[in-house]
């Protein structure tokens, strides 16, 4: 398994989808990962939590409890300036609602882009926190998730929020 380079802060936090890992580079979230096939990328090393990520795994367990429906945290989000774009659009879903690939590519600008879209949805380094799972395609079918196991993952995250989808 190949692994990301060292995180400045790091914590592992067990929830209703498998083991996550949030990281941090002092200041902000850089990344949540959650685990597939038990497997997190920083696994080899030691937890080395902050504030922040402490605080993040507050807010995470009051979002799997029900009690948070939106999160309020510092976050450093590296890509592209339409991959950023993209992520904006996300952030401001709210809790229950949801969005498709063509609607973010017309929010976006790009209303023909729908494999860059799907590409930036699918490299969000903060999902839950910026809600990618909300992104459904036509018929509000899941095609895809790229966190924990995939679409089992993305389908217990829509249920959570009572979003009807099609299998």
């Amino acid at each position: 398994m190949v692994t990301s380079p060292s995180p400045v802060a790091l914590l592992r936090l067990d929830s209703p989808i498998g083991r996550i890992e949030v990281t941090g580079d002092g200041s902000s979230l850089t990344s949540l990962s959650i685990a597939r096939a038990g497997v997190l990328p920083h696994d080899h090393l030691d937890d080395r939590p902050d504030d922040i990520l402490r605080e993040a795994a507050r807010q995470l367990a009051d979002y799997f409890r029900g009690a948070r429906q939106r999160f309020e945290l510092p976050i450093d989000a590296r890509g592209t300036a339409f991959q950023r774009a993209v992520w904006a659009r996300l952030d401001e879903l709210e809790w229950g609602e949801i969005t498709s690939y063509g609607e973010l590519g017309q929010a976006t600008g790009r209303p023909t882009a729908g494999r860059a879209v799907g590409g930036a949805v699918g490299a969000n380094p903060v999902p839950i926190i910026v809600p990618c799972h909300r992104v459904l395609a036509t018929g509000r079918r899941i095609t895809g998730y790229s966190g924990g196991d995939g679409i089992p993952t993305k389908a217990w995250l829509l249920a959570h929020e009572g979003i009807e989808f099609a299998a």
